[in-house]
């Protein structure tokens, strides 16, 4: 078996092994994949009751990783996912880890909290580590945050920052279940309910995955397809911030891994397409004018995708 056939293979066993708690949400599990091999995080919006946290949890528990959950509430602090020192009477200290010291750490209702406390995320997001009291401290290799929203201007919400939301490489919807689908869910529920989730890959199987991707080829025309995307999209006249190079640099990492999965060793342009919208419609304003008209980033981005020429592959 060659190396992206392994790749293709481990993802097959992990969406396998998830589904065993899971019906459906097939995406979502892709998505969480890709991130992880590309080193990054994801954003899930949805409404409540579809699955975010069990989907996150089972796909630690797949992937044989060390899993927390933090609930988000408006009273929280920063300590409170970093962690903290403890002090004796005697003067002796011990650290007391929070729920950021995991391989997957599920951030439920991230916007529910402040952001102070939604800012505690950004180092470890960004540089996988975190400092408490002037030390700093590594997280766990792979490290990845899986963050739930609320919908935007529900009561108690604090809107994620554009530095926030900038810092996920990849976004994803969890809507509610089609129908044969919840039918299957109530059937089973009580397998569901206490599903029987092995590890089917390890935590060095993942970083040699991630490592393998790096050297997925993206030939110099898939490179200018992703910047003509990305500055088409900045320049559109609907648009009032557009993505940071952030964006480019997603849909790059991410169409390696994606080509991986498909047990490519090159990227093809559909493999930006697929992940355009997961990658830019988090990280584009629109205008607020032409928001009241219905336009939303996806619309644009759909727009963008039209109007900017497809590069000609040669394989």
């Amino acid at each position: 078996m060659n190396d992206t056939k392994k790749f293709a293979d481990i993802y097959a066993r992990i969406t396998r092994e998830v589904s065993k708690a899971i019906v459906g949400k097939d995406e979502i599990i892709r998505v969480l994949m890709i991130a992880l091999i590309a080193g990054g995080h994801v954003l899930i919006e949805g409404y409540p009751g579809t699955a975010k946290t069990k989907l996150a949890n089972s796909f630690a528990e797949a992937i044989g990783g060390k899993f927390s959950r933090i609930q988000f509430t408006p009273d929280m602090m920063p300590a409170d996912v970093t962690g903290f020192y403890l002090y004796s009477p005697t003067g002796d200290s011990r650290l007391i880890d929070g729920p950021i010291f995991a391989n997957i750490v599920l951030a439920d209702e991230l916007n529910r909290t402040t952001p102070r406390t939604q800012s505690a995320l950004l180092e470890a997001m960004q540089e996988n580590q975190v400092t408490i009291e002037k030390q700093t401290y590594p997280l766990e290799k792979p490290f990845m945050v899986v963050a739930t929203q609320v919908m935007t201007g529900a009561e108690g919400t604090y809107p994620l920052t554009d530095v926030q939301t900038d810092r996920f490489l990849l976004r994803v919807l969890s809507e509610h279940s089609p129908r044969d689908e919840e039918k299957e869910i109530i059937s089973n529920i009580d397998r569901i309910d206490e599903p029987d989730i092995r590890a089917v890959t390890t935590l060095e199987e993942i970083g040699e995955l991630q490592v393998l991707a790096k050297s997925i080829h993206v030939s110099p025309d898939i490179v200018e397809y992703v910047v003509s995307i990305v500055d088409s999209l900045r320049a559109d006249s609907d648009v009032l911030v557009g993505p940071s190079i952030r964006s480019g640099i997603a849909l790059f990492k991410c169409s390696r891994v994606l080509a991986a999965m498909d047990a490519r060793d090159f990227v093809i342009p559909d493999d930006v397409k697929y992940l355009a919208h997961h990658a830019l419609e988090h990280r584009t304003l629109i205008k607020p004018e032409v928001e009241m008209d219905d336009i939303t980033p996806g619309m644009v981005v759909d727009r963008v995708l039209e109007r900017v020429p497809v590069p000609r592959i040669e394989t």
